[in-house]
């Protein structure tokens, strides 16, 4: 039998869909996993094993082979342990597959059955709203899955047998409320600044305009510290600019708890910080600071 549960990768902050088709069936016993699995997709099978295992399930002693469709579509992250474990678990009928055809799924499996939150909930929700889909993550990231679409059919279980039991209706998950992160004491104030006016006014007019500020001197003259001012006098951000800015916050995985903030951002490289540090990159491609700024 095959089962298919849909799951998302990510380019930057686009969500792109992603098959995930599971077959158990006879021959040598194994799970395989296929379709450019990097590192921690691979390992996977062994956290979904022991994930079902402590769910009270066993996999059958069949071949069960993992495909992550478009196969040639590298495959980077842990959030495919709950979508490879409801494809198992729907393929050898311990849930109804029909269930899972009205969402996108993403979480981290621990090997107790817990779900652990994962980065890229908020543009993996907005993803699965663009395909009228629903989503299923962890309950750490509930929050900020909400901020998607207020419409949108979202479950946020904390493990494994409380999903189980929500599709046999003997248990009933309510949808998470989205959030705001409760903004720790004031911002640095531009009013503390004694003196330096030219460049209090050069600030003024920035926020007001829009502008760009690029400012040059000596260490010590005080660019930091008027810059850190800045936030204090630029509004709150708008819904639109929010979700913007939140959705790069959270495939940086610096979304404490699912909670979103209305503050502008306000980063601090170190003068060492290397290329790969500002503008973003690596192996696995993660925002920099000008993104995160």
């Amino acid at each position: 039998m095959v089962s298919k549960v849909t799951t998302v990768a990510f380019q930057g902050i686009e969500a792109v869909p992603v098959d995930v088709q599971v077959h158990v069936g006879p021959g040598m016993v194994a799970f395989n996993v296929v379709g450019l699995p990097d590192k921690a997709v691979g390992e996977s099978r062994e956290r979904v094993r022991a994930a079902l295992s402590a769910s009270g399930l066993a996999l059958p002693a069949k071949r069960v082979t993992v495909n992550l469709a478009p196969a040639d579509l590298p495959k980077e992250g842990s959030h495919y342990d709950l979508p490879i474990a409801l494809g198992v678990m729907a393929a050898i009928g311990a849930i109804p597959a029909e269930f899972l055809h009205g969402y996108a799924v993403l979480g981290e499996l621990g090997l107790d059955g817990t779900l652990a939150p994962v980065a890229g909930v908020l543009p993996a929700a907005m993803g699965a709203s663009a395909l009228g889909k629903g989503l299923i993550c962890p309950a750490a990231s509930g929050s900020e899955a909400a901020w998607a679409d207020r419409d949108m059919d979202i479950l946020a279980p904390r493990s494994l047998i409380q999903l189980a039991n929500h599709f046999k209706g003997t248990q009933v998950l309510s949808r998470p409320v989205a959030k705001l992160h409760g903004n720790a004491g004031p911002l640095p104030d531009l009013a503390e600044v004694k003196g330096q006016e030219t460049a209090r006014r050069a600030l003024e007019i920035a926020a007001a305009g829009g502008h760009n500020l690029l400012m040059t001197g000596p260490p010590g003259s005080g660019k930091s510290m008027l810059a850190s001012r800045l936030p204090s006098i630029l509004p709150p951000l708008t819904p639109r600019e929010l979700l913007e800015v939140s959705m790069i916050a959270s495939l940086a995985g610096e979304l404490a708890e699912g909670k979103l903030t209305d503050r502008r951002p306000f980063r601090a490289p170190h003068h060492s910080a290397s290329m790969a540090a500002l503008v973003g990159g690596g192996l696995k491609a993660r925002p920099g600071e000008v993104s995160l700024a």
